[in-house]
């Protein structure tokens, strides 16, 4: 079990549901012989018949049955099989537009999904659909297809009916289209919570925690800076990223080898190369980063460098601690931090290679 130190602590993330938390520790309740995840919906029990584990195995071997409610056995919010249902029907046919009756054909109401899809992904099952399609839009545009044909090749009806959707959605007319960006966006599930994926056709722009403080932000400067539309769907940066999460967080390999887009000033771009440098298992802190770099008066602009980061894990400012040797601050959540360090430290004993470069 935990030792007690964490409990009150862990107590209060219990109560809170906090979801940074989830990964972090698992709580068996002495009354129901059942343990749960920090953010279970079920009522919350009494510190004094709490006991907190560090993973679901330790729950186990202590004769706790796992909860029926927040699954403590699969990745927090983990997609629901009716979520991966629809997401897998609008692969099947992404130029379907989507009924009453189609939903009912697959035995789900459109409630549902309406609802589960708003909570998974911040929108609309007919809003995914719409998008999905509109991406694919851009494809046969930039492919050389006329505007008219690839509107009707994706579903819509009618050529003002998907100029407008198209404008609204991807920000830019579809004439003007060759020239614009499509970046895809993916959700990963991990033991931490979902992560969020963005990538075009061939680097990484954005992997953060989904519910990492700024988020939006990050998205809309990325959009920005870009001039790109994010819609939902995959491309080999995104494949290849979801890869090398499941062997890290498996404990089989620490280095990633997706490509990745770096926009940031010179001065952030030596940051994270140096960043990318530093050994799982072995954190440094962040005078010593500025030593590395040559500029050891700059402690604070590398501490700003280290937030401007978009690429979580990848470029692993995880791995830098304060002087003293406490964490710090860590846009995922302090306790979220101390689990990539120590999962690091178990599973890499500061022998595995660090983060390939760009």
């Amino acid at each position: 079990m935990i030792a007690e130190p964490k409990h009150q602590e862990y107590y209060r993330a219990l109560v809170d549901r906090d979801r940074a938390y989830d990964g972090i520790f698992y709580v068996g309740v002495t009354t129901t012989g059942v343990f749960c995840r920090p953010t279970c919906p079920a009522r919350k029990p009494a510190l004094a018949h709490c006991e907190f584990f560090p993973d679901a195995q330790s729950a186990l071997l202590a004769s706790y049955r796992p909860c029926k409610r927040c699954r403590p056995l699969s990745h927090p919010d983990q997609v629901s099989p009716v979520v991966q249902q629809l997401v897998d029907a609008i692969e099947a046919h992404p130029d379907q537009r989507w009924t009453n009756q189609d939903f009912a054909a697959l035995s789900v109401h459109s409630a549902t999904a309406r609802r589960q899809f708003r909570q998974r992904f911040g929108m609309t099952f007919v809003a995914y659909a719409r998008a999905r399609r509109l991406g694919l839009a851009m494809q046969e545009i930039r492919a050389g297809h006329a505007v008219v044909d690839a509107g009707l090749a994706v579903g819509f009806e009618s050529g003002s009916g998907f100029r407008d959707a198209f404008a609204r959605i991807l920000g830019v007319p579809p004439a003007r289209a060759q020239s614009a960006q499509v970046l895809y966006a993916q959700w990963i599930d991990t033991p931490l919570g979902p992560m969020v994926a963005v990538g075009g056709t061939d680097r990484l722009h954005l992997l953060e925690f989904a519910d990492r403080r700024g988020l939006e932000r990050e998205i809309l400067t990325l959009r920005q800076e870009t001039g790109a539309a994010i819609v939902p769907g995959a491309s080999p940066p995104l494949v290849s990223i979801q890869e090398e999460l499941r062997a890290y967080f498996d404990g089989m390999a620490c280095a990633f080898g997706t490509r990745v887009a770096l926009a940031g000033t010179p001065f952030q771009l030596r940051v994270w190369q140096a960043l990318r440098q530093i050994p799982p298992g072995r954190p440094c802190s962040y005078q010593e980063l500025a030593a590395r770099i040559g500029q050891p008066t700059a402690t604070r602009a590398v501490g700003r460098a280290n937030g401007a980061n978009r690429l979580a894990l990848v470029i692993p400012c995880h791995r830098v601690i304060a002087a003293d040797g406490s964490l710090g601050g860590y846009g995922g959540g302090t306790a979220r931090k101390q689990w990539l360090l120590d999962h690091e430290q178990r599973a890499f004993g500061g022998d595995a290679p660090s983060s390939a470069g760009p």
